[in-house]
């Protein structure tokens, strides 16, 4: 039986990267909450850029907010699938670190009219507890010690750069926020190299990545609700609205079962892999999030509020739908998972997509996004069928040489 002092406090020692039946916690799912609402912030203020035709600013504004909520939900997955420990002081800092994000959360908005501070205010209390938790796991594992305080004094130097850039004018803050952006990534290769690696569980990660990827399709789905719910309004029945929202569960759904088509656990036998299939769902991610967004654009053009055409609208929704496509089936290739799509039909799928939005002029954004819809069904159903017909060739192949 476990001890109420060992429940309140335990060693924090290294978990075993090949444990059994590992899985996200609960503890997880609560600090996944917190992102829930950052997210939505960004895919919200991303949809009002594109509504407003401030399509650059936004897009600029976005990548470089939803970089920094990603980036912190990064820090802490990877962290937590190596030490997690799950007893009291564990608990508190993952609780601070929540804080942090809802900070950060507030200050999304603040990012698009080009103001970081409270983004960056988040961000200081973020790494408070992230730089305690590598500290604390220093003390539990002598054997990567020298791997988790160069992780803590990467993360202090960092901070302290990230502070004094508020001090920086305009537009130059920017272009040290893409220095800080490259020295962030670089941060994690440089402390591993330094010892072991830490040992992160590659099945617990690629559940997480599933988790998050649930959360970033609620933005698309949020968007689908808003056009049905334009469709049957008091004001009277949009049929364009319905289409529209038809087309995007058909998106949402197909979005879905592409990512869920494989497993990507297998593959991550390296930390090279491991990085850049972990780096690379952060196109993945903010792709997903900001078809959401541009769906909600599209609502706009339907009922006549928005600044800009229905072409653009439609772009807003085929070109981040093109980036899943295309970025997941190299992510894959590099995993060799075995359900990813060939890179034929990411491409066919990918141009497709962006033809239909190219017809939003001619027949609506409705129109547009279920044919978009309907492009990444077929697709679907092409992966499926080729899948079937190449295992039933190797069925045939094993009998025959058996």
């Amino acid at each position: 039986m476990t001890s109420p002092r060992t429940e309140w406090r335990r060693p924090m020692v290294a978990r075993d990267p090949q444990e059994s039946h590992r899985a996200a916690s609960p503890l997880e799912l609560l600090f996944d909450l917190a992102f829930v609402v950052a997210i939505a912030r960004a895919a919200a203020e991303l949809h009002h850029a594109i509504a407003e035709d401030h399509v650059g600013a936004g897009l600029a504004s976005y990548l470089l907010v939803f970089f920094a909520i990603w980036w912190s939900w990064i820090n802490f997955t990877w962290f937590a699938s190596a030490y997690d420990c799950d007893d009291a002081p564990y608990r508190a800092l993952a609780l601070l670190k929540m804080a942090g994000v809802l900070v950060l959360a507030v200050g999304v908005p603040d990012v698009f009219r080009g103001e970081l501070g409270t983004v960056i205010l988040g961000y200081t209390i973020m790494r408070v507890a992230m730089v305690a938790l590598w500290l604390r796991a220093a003390a539990g594992d002598p054997s990567r010690r020298r791997v988790c305080r160069t992780y803590a004094a990467g993360l202090v130097v960092l901070q302290v750069l990230w502070v004094l850039l508020v001090l920086v004018p305009s537009p130059w803050i920017y272009v040290g926020a893409v220095v800080l952006i490259v020295a962030e990534v670089s941060l994690p290769p440089l402390a591993e190299s330094r010892g072991p690696a830490t040992p992160w569980h590659p099945e617990h990660i690629a559940e997480r990545y599933g988790l998050l990827t649930l959360i970033v399709l609620g933005e698309v789905i949020l968007g689908i609700t808003n056009a049905f719910a334009g469709a049957l309004n008091e004001a009277g029945f949009s049929i364009g609205l319905l289409v529209l929202g038809l087309g995007g569960l058909f998106v949402v759904v197909g979005l879905w079962w592409i990512y869920f088509l494989a497993g990507d656990d297998e593959g991550l036998t390296s930390l090279r892999v491991a990085l850049t299939w972990g780096y690379g769902h952060y196109l993945v991610f903010g792709a997903v999030a900001a078809v959401g967004g541009g769906i909600e654009a599209a609502v706009d053009v339907e009922e006549h509020i928005a600044h800009v055409s229905p072409v653009t609208a439609a772009f807003a929704v085929a070109v981040p739908i093109a980036v899943v496509l295309v970025t997941l089936t190299l992510l894959r290739r590099l995993t060799w998972a075995s359900g990813s799509l060939v890179p034929g039909l990411a491409v066919g799928g990918a141009v497709g997509v962006l033809v239909c939005a190219g017809l939003a002029g001619l027949v609506g954004d409705g129109v547009s996004i279920l044919l978009m819809g309907l492009v990444l069904l077929a697709v679907l159903v092409a992966f499926l069928l080729t899948a079937r017909r190449r295992a039933g060739s190797s069925g045939t192949s094993a009998v025959a040489h058996g």
